[in-house]
């Protein structure tokens, strides 16, 4: 009896030797997992998988245990992009008056020297202005004067508003609307007559020479700006030339 005990625990121990050399050489066909021959995991009657000593939860296969699974991206948040402001109207600029008359009067013509009062000659020529405008749709008058260079800037400055004023007042005497005039005095700040009057000797009234050379400088330039019609047109609005300058020998 004991013979026979001794040798099924024989039986037994070596058998078990068997499987677990048996299980010992598939070990690496999956790792971290007891596989058969064919590499597919031994499982137990029970259902579960032989795991070896090196296993990790790395090493997780299916179907002996549940993979872990990559947590899916959360779908991007689309924030609504605020809609960018309507692009403001461009500004509507009016298109400027055509001009009517444009006039460059010698100061000589109208004035005496270093005076603002006008000559008998210069009204002549601002009835003649006078008339034009009566006959048109005037927008705007605009009156400048201009001095030359010989005496000081402030005087010439305050001449050159004088005389621009004595013309305004005149054309308002004439009908035409004293609200639509423009008149300024610019003084000796913008000669006409450039380089060309240089070293002409002293910078005097009495140097007949260089008030001569300054002639051009010494001027009243009218504008006469709005719109009228020309016979035969149909209404169509017109707009006149430039006249010359008249010319003089005094400042």
């Amino acid at each position: 009896m004991r013979t026979r005990l001794k040798k099924a625990r024989y039986a037994s121990g070596a058998a078990l030797a068997v499987s677990l050399a048996a299980l010992a050489g598939a070990v690496s066909a999956v790792p971290g997992y007891v596989t058969s021959e064919g590499d597919m995991a031994v499982i137990s009657a029970t259902g579960q998988c032989w795991r070896t000593g090196e296993w990790t939860p790395e090493m997780a296969r299916s179907p002996c245990d549940p993979t872990p699974r990559a947590a899916a991206a959360p779908a991007p948040v689309v924030q609504a992009q605020p809609e960018a402001p309507a692009p403001a109207p461009a500004p509507l600029v009016a298109a400027p008056a055509p001009v009517i008359e444009k006039l460059t009067l010698s100061t000589d013509v109208l004035f005496e020297f270093g005076k603002a009062e006008l000559r008998p000659g210069g009204q002549q020529k601002l009835d003649d202005l006078a008339k034009t405008a009566q006959g048109a749709e005037v927008d705007r008058v605009v009156i400048v004067g201009n001095a030359d260079r010989i005496g000081s800037e402030q005087y010439n400055q305050e001449l050159s508003e004088r005389r621009a004023q004595a013309v305004k007042a005149y054309l308002a005497q004439k009908g035409v609307n004293e609200q639509r005039v423009q008149a300024e005095g610019r003084g000796e700040s913008q000669p006409v007559t450039g380089d060309q009057c240089k070293n002409m000797g002293p910078e005097r009234k009495k140097n007949a020479k260089l008030v001569a050379c300054l002639q051009p400088d010494r001027r009243v330039e009218i504008e006469v700006l709005g719109s009228r019609e020309v016979a035969g047109t149909g209404g169509t609005p017109s707009s006149a030339g430039s006249s010359g300058a008249s010319s003089g020998s005094t400042r």
